[in-house]
């Protein structure tokens, strides 16, 4: 496994404060980072800091994934995104997220039998399915079915054990794939499908979604490779909403199962995971409206409109997201051989097109980013919207399964437990309810 470097240490910095001078140390990353290390902060002058949403806060170290997004760049254990997707498969990627390293061909072969060995999930988890209404969200199911996989799998919870965490890890990673094409099934009425474990991981998933048992379902090698770029980009981001969900339920010691169930909650939100969604929820908008693309170009770079343009930009990118860019290859050339008679994909080209082009875009880099072409993608490949977020999760879960195990390992781990500064009354009299 990849070893983590330590932070190196720098000068301090020192911080005058209600009459004390203190010292604080600062550590660099192995990028360059620079950090303050205030967790001493507090105990030596009873000052903690104010940080709303984190956003300025670094959580912990980490030596799984890197960005920079004033240049763009992305890069799992050290390799740049743009060659993993290139000649990797998403189980190489698991491999690499969570055990540190490429896998040799032999930990390649042992590590996809493994995971092949649990795609089944528990014949009475299908009754699960009958609880939940017809129009119930998928990613309300799929949270719900991986919590209760703890009360199927009490052998392998504790997460001090590290065989049981292996164990653990491969049954999720194989089993999400098929709670989540169960889920579909469940929301169209067709019977579920047991995975092909003959199959690779993307071509099982699209067999589970799709085939039905009347007669034979041929996955499509382009449909395929466009799912596999999708979930190697999704596959981790850093620090984002859902995998700091994770690490905070973990540092309680909670199961993996427990641990992942919050992430997929955390991922749901529209802010987050569900922005995809929202992007092809705003394509169909302009659709309805008659396809007037220019308008809603206007609108957006309109101060007094509520129009937001989604699926351009990003929070940490300021430069073209990298996931993009890879993705947008795919995105054409499905488009080009499917020659769907759908206006949404023409609205999506032209809107692209002017975004690309206009100054008051250009200028503040509000680029298409993952969202905007993911959804066109998984559009354009049969899956509908609510499942969209679905296939995140799959993608995100070796992320969230190798920061939950590098929490783990730390020696400094410890429980989660933000501070507040208190804003609401001082100590009041209580009265009576008979006086009040």
């Amino acid at each position: 496994m990849a070893v983590s470097r330590e932070p190196i240490q720098k000068e301090p910095v020192r911080l005058a404060i209600e009459g004390q001078d203190l010292e604080l140390p600062v550590l660099e990353g192995s990028e360059g980072e620079v950090a303050i290390d205030i967790s001493e902060l507090r105990k030596k002058s009873g000052v903690i800091t104010l940080d709303e949403g984190f956003v300025n806060t670094g959580s912990t170290t980490s030596a799984i994934t890197f960005l920079d997004g004033e240049k763009g760049v992305l890069r799992y254990r050290g390799y740049p995104i743009e060659e993993l997707a290139k000649h990797c498969d998403f189980i190489e990627i698991c491999y690499l997220l969570i055990y540190g390293d490429l896998p040799n061909a032999e930990q390649a072969s042992c590590f996809r039998s493994s995971i092949r060995e649990h795609t089944l999930i528990h014949e009475e988890m299908r009754s699960f399915y009958n609880g939940f209404p017809r129009d119930a969200h998928p990613m309300a199911i799929l949270s719900s079915v991986v919590g209760a996989l703890s009360t199927f799998y009490q052998d392998s919870l504790d997460p001090s054990d590290p065989r049981q965490v292996e164990v653990s890890t491969h049954r999720l990673l194989a089993k999400l794939p098929t709670i989540a094409a169960y889920s579909y099934k469940k929301s169209n009425g067709q019977p579920f499908m047991y995975p092909l474990n003959k199959l690779d991981y993307c071509e099982n998933f699209l067999q589970m979604m799709f085939a039905t048992p009347t007669e034979p379902y041929e996955v499509d090698p382009d449909f395929a490779d466009a799912l596999r770029l999708l979930l190697i980009v999704h596959a981790d981001h850093e620090q984002n909403c859902s995998t700091s969900t994770v690490r905070m339920v973990g540092s309680s010691n909670a199961n993996l199962f427990a641990s992942i169930s919050a992430g997929i909650s955390a991922l749901w939100g529209p802010l987050h995971g569900g922005a995809n969604e929202a992007c092809v929820s705003m394509l169909e908008e302009i659709v309805a409206d008659g396809g007037n693309v220019q308008k809603y170009v206007d609108m957006a770079k309109d101060k007094n409109s509520t129009f937001r343009l989604m699926g351009f930009g990003h929070r940490v990118y300021k430069n073209f997201d990298p996931r993009a860019k890879i993705i947008k290859a795919t995105c054409d050339r499905l488009l080009a051989k499917l020659q769907l008679d759908d206006p949404l994909f023409e609205v999506a080209q032209k809107l692209e097109e002017a975004a690309l082009k206009d100054e008051y875009f250009v200028k503040r880099k509000l680029y298409p980013n993952v969202d905007f072409y993911s959804g066109v993608i998984y559009r354009a490949l049969g899956i509908p919207v609510q499942m969209f977020t679905v296939l995140f999760a799959i993608g995100r879960l070796p992320g969230w399964i190798a920061h939950w195990h590098e929490m783990h390992q730390s020696p400094g781990k410890r429980i989660y437990r933000p501070r507040q500064v208190y804003t609401g009354q001082t100590e009041r009299e209580f009265v009576p309810l008979d006086q009040r």
